[in-house]
């Protein structure tokens, strides 16, 4: 090793003789930490629907809401093996949802269904008549 390379490596060494951490502050960084954890598996989650059913209707209504005149939406439900298109929710509490709508043959039908497994497939489409069709919601009055 050269003298330049010996001087810097002790130069290096001299440096770290200096540098040191007190443990005082290694115990108030472990004590933040342990409350930083604690805090937020304590904390509340962000807010949330207060119910499975009202961000399911209100998804739904809020894209029928950004239609333009001349566009309707679409909510198709496959139930069994029928395909319903949804004219109407009825809402008699949040957990369960009543369809009404058509099925392929122009047969009114209903569907019951649980909240948590209804499947629905949404489509914006051109309104093939005048005026467009607008899907009905009857839901629970608010407590």
């Amino acid at each position: 090793m050269t003298q330049a390379g010996l001087e810097g490596v002790l130069a290096k060494a001299s440096l770290l003789r200096h540098v040191s951490m007190r443990p005082m502050a290694l115990a108030e960084i472990t004590k933040q930490l342990a409350l930083q954890a604690i805090g937020n598996a304590t904390a509340p989650s962000p807010a949330q629907p207060e119910h499975l059913g009202t961000a399911i209707l209100g998804q739904i209504q809020a894209m029928q809401k950004a239609l333009k005149e001349d566009q309707e939406l679409l909510v198709l439900c496959h139930a069994a093996s029928e395909t319903v298109r949804i004219l109407e929710f009825y809402v008699p509490s949040w957990q369960v949802f009543i369809l009404t709508g058509l099925d392929s043959n122009r047969n009114v039908t209903r569907v019951i269904a649980p909240a948590e497994s209804l499947q629905l497939v949404c489509k914006v489409i051109k309104a093939p008549g005048t005026p467009p069709n607008r899907i009905v919601f009857k839901i629970p009055k608010s407590s």
